[in-house]
Protein backbone atom coordinates (compact mmCIF):
# COMPACT_ATOMS: atom_id res chain seq x y z
CA UNK A 1 0.00 0.00 0.00
CA UNK A 2 0.96 3.30 -1.30
CA UNK A 3 1.22 5.71 2.01
CA UNK A 4 3.80 8.56 1.55
CA UNK A 5 6.16 10.37 -0.53
CA UNK A 6 9.16 11.69 1.48
CA UNK A 7 10.83 15.41 0.25
CA UNK A 8 14.19 15.53 2.48
CA UNK A 9 12.50 16.75 5.74
CA UNK A 10 9.16 17.06 4.51
CA UNK A 11 6.67 14.01 4.12
CA UNK A 12 3.53 13.96 1.95
CA UNK A 13 1.04 11.39 3.29
CA UNK A 14 -0.98 9.24 0.79
CA UNK A 15 -2.83 7.43 3.04
CA UNK A 16 -6.02 9.82 2.23
CA UNK A 17 -5.71 11.63 -1.21
CA UNK A 18 -4.08 15.32 -1.74
CA UNK A 19 -4.68 18.37 -3.57
CA UNK A 20 -2.37 19.82 -6.09
CA UNK A 21 -3.41 23.56 -7.10
CA UNK A 22 -2.82 24.57 -10.42
CA UNK A 23 -1.17 28.10 -11.18
CA UNK A 24 -0.36 28.72 -15.03
CA UNK A 25 1.89 31.67 -15.85
CA UNK A 26 0.73 31.29 -19.22
CA UNK A 27 -1.12 33.84 -21.08
CA UNK A 28 -3.33 31.00 -23.15
CA UNK A 29 -4.23 27.87 -20.65
CA UNK A 30 -7.90 26.54 -21.42
CA UNK A 31 -9.39 27.77 -18.02
CA UNK A 32 -7.32 30.70 -16.31
CA UNK A 33 -4.68 31.77 -19.08
CA UNK A 34 -3.47 35.39 -18.45
CA UNK A 35 -4.82 35.65 -14.87
CA UNK A 36 -1.76 35.25 -12.91
CA UNK A 37 0.65 36.59 -15.53
CA UNK A 38 3.38 39.08 -13.31
CA UNK A 39 4.96 37.49 -10.21
CA UNK A 40 3.35 38.83 -7.48
CA UNK A 41 -0.18 37.73 -8.81
CA UNK A 42 1.11 34.18 -9.04
CA UNK A 43 2.76 34.14 -5.83
CA UNK A 44 -0.78 35.46 -4.23
CA UNK A 45 -2.71 32.57 -5.87
CA UNK A 46 -0.50 30.60 -4.49
CA UNK A 47 -1.01 31.35 -1.32
CA UNK A 48 -4.84 31.78 -1.62
CA UNK A 49 -4.71 28.17 -2.85
CA UNK A 50 -2.53 26.78 0.17
CA UNK A 51 -4.98 28.89 2.42
CA UNK A 52 -7.90 26.31 0.96
CA UNK A 53 -5.50 23.40 1.31
CA UNK A 54 -3.57 22.63 -1.49
CA UNK A 55 -0.02 20.21 -0.32
CA UNK A 56 0.80 20.58 -3.94
CA UNK A 57 1.52 23.96 -5.84
CA UNK A 58 2.10 23.13 -9.68
CA UNK A 59 3.85 25.85 -11.83
CA UNK A 60 3.77 25.67 -15.73
CA UNK A 61 4.98 28.18 -18.31
CA UNK A 62 4.15 26.76 -21.29
CA UNK A 63 0.03 25.40 -22.14
CA UNK A 64 -1.18 22.38 -22.86
CA UNK A 65 -4.04 22.31 -23.95
CA UNK A 66 -5.45 21.55 -27.66
CA UNK A 67 -4.00 23.36 -30.76
CA UNK A 68 -1.64 25.22 -28.07
CA UNK A 69 1.49 27.26 -29.47
CA UNK A 70 4.80 25.92 -28.54
CA UNK A 71 6.82 28.20 -26.22
CA UNK A 72 10.04 29.01 -26.36
CA UNK A 73 13.12 28.10 -23.55
CA UNK A 74 13.56 31.66 -22.30
CA UNK A 75 10.27 32.64 -22.18
CA UNK A 76 8.82 29.42 -20.14
CA UNK A 77 12.11 29.83 -17.86
CA UNK A 78 11.14 33.51 -17.09
CA UNK A 79 8.24 32.67 -16.74
CA UNK A 80 8.17 29.52 -13.97
CA UNK A 81 11.62 30.44 -11.82
CA UNK A 82 10.80 33.81 -10.52
CA UNK A 83 7.11 32.37 -9.22
CA UNK A 84 9.08 29.11 -8.00
CA UNK A 85 11.67 30.68 -6.11
CA UNK A 86 9.05 33.55 -4.05
CA UNK A 87 7.01 30.43 -3.42
CA UNK A 88 9.39 28.27 -1.94
CA UNK A 89 10.84 31.51 0.00
CA UNK A 90 7.31 32.20 1.48
CA UNK A 91 5.72 28.83 1.86
CA UNK A 92 7.17 25.15 2.29
CA UNK A 93 4.27 23.66 0.71
CA UNK A 94 5.66 21.54 -1.83
CA UNK A 95 5.85 23.10 -5.42
CA UNK A 96 6.00 20.82 -8.62
CA UNK A 97 7.03 22.18 -12.21
CA UNK A 98 4.90 20.99 -15.30
CA UNK A 99 7.60 20.78 -18.02
CA UNK A 100 8.79 19.01 -20.97
CA UNK A 101 11.96 20.67 -21.12
CA UNK A 102 15.56 19.35 -19.61
CA UNK A 103 16.77 23.02 -19.02
CA UNK A 104 13.36 23.85 -16.98
CA UNK A 105 13.69 20.92 -15.39
CA UNK A 106 17.10 22.01 -13.64
CA UNK A 107 16.58 25.56 -13.36
CA UNK A 108 12.97 24.45 -11.43
CA UNK A 109 14.91 21.89 -9.11
CA UNK A 110 17.55 24.43 -8.22
CA UNK A 111 15.52 27.07 -7.68
CA UNK A 112 13.61 24.67 -5.17
CA UNK A 113 10.47 22.66 -7.20
CA UNK A 114 10.49 18.64 -5.89
CA UNK A 115 8.31 17.60 -8.21
CA UNK A 116 8.89 17.52 -12.18
CA UNK A 117 5.43 17.28 -13.78
CA UNK A 118 5.96 16.13 -17.25
CA UNK A 119 3.04 15.45 -19.74
CA UNK A 120 5.69 13.96 -22.41
CA UNK A 121 6.65 11.58 -19.71
CA UNK A 122 10.40 12.37 -20.25
CA UNK A 123 10.57 11.75 -24.23
CA UNK A 124 11.95 14.87 -25.04
CA UNK A 125 15.63 15.25 -25.57
CA UNK A 126 17.70 14.99 -22.44
CA UNK A 127 14.84 14.97 -20.43
CA UNK A 128 15.55 11.68 -18.87
CA UNK A 129 18.97 12.16 -17.79
CA UNK A 130 18.11 15.59 -16.46
CA UNK A 131 15.17 14.06 -13.99
CA UNK A 132 17.52 11.19 -13.44
CA UNK A 133 20.44 14.13 -12.39
CA UNK A 134 17.77 16.56 -10.30
CA UNK A 135 16.65 13.93 -7.74
CA UNK A 136 13.14 15.05 -7.68
CA UNK A 137 10.35 13.43 -7.67
CA UNK A 138 8.84 12.35 -11.82
CA UNK A 139 4.98 12.69 -12.67
CA UNK A 140 4.63 10.56 -16.38
CA UNK A 141 1.81 11.15 -17.92
CA UNK A 142 0.24 9.56 -20.88
CA UNK A 143 -0.53 11.42 -23.74
CA UNK A 144 -1.07 10.12 -27.81
CA UNK A 145 0.53 12.96 -30.35
CA UNK A 146 1.24 16.58 -29.25
CA UNK A 147 -0.87 19.15 -27.89
CA UNK A 148 -0.83 20.73 -31.36
CA UNK A 149 -3.00 17.88 -32.96
CA UNK A 150 -3.52 15.34 -30.29
CA UNK A 151 -7.13 15.50 -29.82
CA UNK A 152 -7.42 14.68 -34.28
CA UNK A 153 -9.09 10.96 -34.18
CA UNK A 154 -6.93 9.19 -31.03
CA UNK A 155 -7.40 6.23 -31.60
CA UNK A 156 -6.40 2.82 -29.22
CA UNK A 157 -6.88 -1.06 -29.24
CA UNK A 158 -7.79 -0.98 -25.79
CA UNK A 159 -7.65 2.46 -23.89
CA UNK A 160 -6.79 0.83 -20.52
CA UNK A 161 -4.45 -1.47 -21.35
CA UNK A 162 -2.55 0.75 -24.19
CA UNK A 163 -2.31 3.65 -21.48
CA UNK A 164 -1.40 1.18 -18.77
CA UNK A 165 1.36 -0.37 -20.82
CA UNK A 166 3.06 3.07 -22.05
CA UNK A 167 3.43 4.05 -18.34
CA UNK A 168 4.77 0.68 -17.15
CA UNK A 169 7.57 1.18 -20.34
CA UNK A 170 8.06 4.52 -19.16
CA UNK A 171 8.92 3.54 -15.54
CA UNK A 172 11.26 1.05 -16.77
CA UNK A 173 12.95 3.69 -18.92
CA UNK A 174 13.44 5.77 -15.44
CA UNK A 175 14.26 3.05 -13.62
CA UNK A 176 17.02 1.95 -15.70
CA UNK A 177 18.19 5.45 -15.99
CA UNK A 178 18.87 5.80 -12.23
CA UNK A 179 15.49 7.30 -11.03
CA UNK A 180 13.72 5.14 -8.06
CA UNK A 181 10.54 3.48 -8.34
CA UNK A 182 9.66 5.07 -5.23
CA UNK A 183 9.95 8.33 -6.36
CA UNK A 184 7.23 8.30 -9.99
CA UNK A 185 4.02 8.98 -10.11
CA UNK A 186 1.59 8.18 -13.01
CA UNK A 187 -1.07 10.07 -14.83
CA UNK A 188 -3.22 8.26 -17.44
CA UNK A 189 -3.48 11.77 -19.41
CA UNK A 190 -6.88 12.64 -18.93
CA UNK A 191 -7.85 14.56 -22.34
CA UNK A 192 -4.65 14.15 -23.56
CA UNK A 193 -5.23 12.32 -26.87
CA UNK A 194 -8.25 10.67 -26.20
CA UNK A 195 -12.01 10.86 -27.28
CA UNK A 196 -14.66 11.61 -24.19
CA UNK A 197 -15.21 7.79 -24.79
CA UNK A 198 -11.61 6.97 -24.02
CA UNK A 199 -11.83 9.20 -21.01
CA UNK A 200 -14.38 8.01 -19.41
CA UNK A 201 -13.00 4.01 -20.17
CA UNK A 202 -10.12 5.23 -18.18
CA UNK A 203 -11.97 6.74 -15.02
CA UNK A 204 -14.77 3.98 -15.07
CA UNK A 205 -11.80 1.83 -14.70
CA UNK A 206 -8.97 3.67 -12.92
CA UNK A 207 -8.70 0.81 -10.37
CA UNK A 208 -6.76 -1.30 -13.01
CA UNK A 209 -3.47 1.47 -12.39
CA UNK A 210 -3.05 0.23 -9.09
CA UNK A 211 -1.38 -2.80 -10.32
CA UNK A 212 1.83 -0.21 -11.25
CA UNK A 213 2.24 0.58 -7.81
CA UNK A 214 3.20 3.76 -7.37
CA UNK A 215 1.17 7.46 -6.36
CA UNK A 216 -1.71 8.37 -9.44
CA UNK A 217 -1.72 11.48 -10.00
CA UNK A 218 -5.33 12.63 -12.25
CA UNK A 219 -6.52 15.34 -13.65
CA UNK A 220 -9.78 16.14 -14.76
CA UNK A 221 -10.35 19.74 -13.60
CA UNK A 222 -12.64 21.96 -15.96
CA UNK A 223 -11.67 19.62 -18.98
CA UNK A 224 -13.83 19.59 -21.78
CA UNK A 225 -14.48 15.71 -20.65
CA UNK A 226 -16.45 17.59 -18.43
CA UNK A 227 -17.76 20.32 -20.66
CA UNK A 228 -19.14 18.13 -23.23
CA UNK A 229 -20.77 15.68 -21.27
CA UNK A 230 -22.96 18.19 -19.43
CA UNK A 231 -22.71 21.25 -22.05
CA UNK A 232 -21.06 23.44 -19.84
CA UNK A 233 -18.39 25.89 -20.64
CA UNK A 234 -15.13 26.32 -18.44
CA UNK A 235 -16.84 28.21 -15.95
CA UNK A 236 -19.44 26.52 -15.39
CA UNK A 237 -17.64 22.68 -14.42
CA UNK A 238 -17.30 22.83 -10.90
CA UNK A 239 -19.55 20.28 -10.11
CA UNK A 240 -19.12 17.58 -13.22
CA UNK A 241 -15.26 18.55 -11.95
CA UNK A 242 -16.01 17.27 -8.38
CA UNK A 243 -17.86 14.48 -9.51
CA UNK A 244 -15.07 13.08 -11.83
CA UNK A 245 -12.34 13.91 -8.73
CA UNK A 246 -14.83 11.92 -6.37
CA UNK A 247 -14.93 9.07 -8.66
CA UNK A 248 -11.14 8.94 -9.13
CA UNK A 249 -10.79 9.36 -5.68
CA UNK A 250 -12.79 6.02 -4.93
CA UNK A 251 -11.01 4.33 -7.38
CA UNK A 252 -7.46 5.17 -6.14
CA UNK A 253 -6.07 8.37 -6.98
CA UNK A 254 -3.74 10.03 -4.45
CA UNK A 255 -3.32 13.20 -5.86
CA UNK A 256 -5.95 15.56 -7.51
CA UNK A 257 -4.99 18.38 -9.64
CA UNK A 258 -7.23 20.98 -10.01
CA UNK A 259 -8.25 24.40 -10.37
CA UNK A 260 -10.94 24.28 -7.40
CA UNK A 261 -9.04 23.77 -4.59
CA UNK A 262 -11.36 24.63 -1.60
CA UNK A 263 -14.09 22.65 -3.04
CA UNK A 264 -12.03 19.43 -3.89
CA UNK A 265 -10.70 19.63 -0.45
CA UNK A 266 -13.90 18.97 0.97
CA UNK A 267 -14.63 16.95 -1.34
CA UNK A 268 -11.41 14.63 -0.51
CA UNK A 269 -13.07 15.30 3.49
CA UNK A 270 -15.85 13.30 2.36
CA UNK A 271 -14.24 10.68 0.25
CA UNK A 272 -11.85 10.21 3.58
CA UNK A 273 -14.73 10.21 6.02
CA UNK A 274 -15.52 6.51 4.89
CA UNK A 275 -12.40 5.07 6.17
CA UNK A 276 -12.12 7.40 9.11
CA UNK A 277 -15.72 6.19 10.35
CA UNK A 278 -15.46 2.64 9.74
CA UNK A 279 -17.46 0.60 12.20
Amino acid sequence: MIKAMQFNQACLDLSQPKVMGILNVTPDSFSDGGQHNSVEAAIEQARLMIEDGASIIDVGGESTRPGAAEVSLQQELDRTIPVIEGICARFDTLVSIDTSKASVMQHAVNAGARLINDVRALREENALEAAAKSGAYVCLMHMQGQPRSMQQQPTYDEVVTDVSDFLSERMAKCVAAGIPKSKLIIDPGFGFGKSLSHNYQLLNRLEHFRSLDVPMLIGVSRKSMIGNLLNREVGERLAGSLAAATVAMMKGAHILRVHDVKQTVDAVKVVSALSTFKE
